[in-house]
C-alpha cells in the first residue's frame, strides 16, 4: 500500500496508526500546495479531492480522508487495539473524538496556516483555547482519550498539539494535555514516523 503524505501534515496520524501496527506502507511525498509529486506529476490524477492523506490499497482502490484511512489501517491489525471492535460503546466513543478533532480542532488551524487576516486568526486562536480546555479537561487522571490503550484518536490528537506547537500557540496551562503529549510522543512507532518523515 501506498501512503500520500506531506511530513507533518494531518497525514501523519495514519502513519503512526501504520507503524504502532506494523503495517509497512510505501510513502509518497506529496507537495499539498502544487498538487505534485516528487517525480512531478500532478496529484490530482490520483485524488481528484487534492487532499492528503490518501491511501492507495494494493488492489487499486483508493481510500481518503484521515479518520477513515486510520480506521482502515487498525482494522488491518485488530491485534495491536487500535481501535475497539466494530458494534462496541468504545468503539464509538473513539469515532467520536475522531468526529470532534475532524470537525472542531483540525480546520480550526486553517486559518492560521494560510495567514488570513489577523482578527481571523485570533478568532481561530480563541476557539483553538476553547477546544484545548475541553481536551485537557477530558484528559485528566487519563492516559489516552479512550480506554487504557492507544487508539488512532490519539494519533490525531497528537498531530493536532504538534501543531500547536510548531504555531507557538500557548498551550503551556493545560498540564493534562502537555503530559498526554510528552507519553505519545514518547512512543516508538511515533518516533519512527516523526524520523520518516524528517521530523525527529
Amino acid at each position: 500500500m501506498k501512503l500520500y503524505y506531506f511530513p507533518g501534515a494531518c497525514s501523519l496520524a495514519p502513519h503512526i496508526v501504520s507503524k504502532e501496527a506494523g503495517i509497512d506502507l510505501e510513502l509518497i511525498n506529496t507537495d499539498i500546495r502544487a498538487h505534485k509529486l516528487e517525480d512531478g506529476s500532478d496529484y490530482f490524477d490520483i485524488n481528484p479531492k487534492g487532499c492528503i492523506p490518501a491511501l492507495a490499497l494494493d488492489d487499486g482502490q483508493l481510500l481518503t480522508e484521515g479518520p477513515v484511512v486510520s480506521q482502515y489501517l487498525a482494522d488491518l491489525k485488530p491485534e495491536a487495539k487500535l481501535a475497539p471492535a466494530a458494534g462496541t460503546i468504545e468503539r464509538y466513543r473513539v469515532q467520536e473524538w475522531l468526529g470532534y478533532i475532524n470537525s472542531d480542532i483540525h480546520k480550526l488551524y486553517t486559518p492560521l496556516v494560510r495567514q488570513a487576516a489577523e482578527d481571523i486568526q485570533r478568532a481561530a486562536k480563541e476557539s483553538l483555547n476553547t477546544r484545548f480546555i475541553y481536551v485537557n479537561n477530558a484528559l485528566k487522571g487519563k492516559d489516552f482519550l479512550v480506554g487504557e490503550h492507544f487508539t488512532i484518536a490519539d494519533a490525531y490528537m497528537f498531530v493536532m498539539i504538534l501543531w500547536a506547537n510548531h504555531l507557538k500557540l500557548d498551550i503551556s496551562k493545560f498540564d493534562a494535555l502537555n503530559a498526554y503529549f510528552g507519553r505519545i510522543v514518547a512512543r516508538p512507532a511515533v518516533q519512527a514516523a516523526l524520523k520518516a518523515e524528517g521530523l525527529a
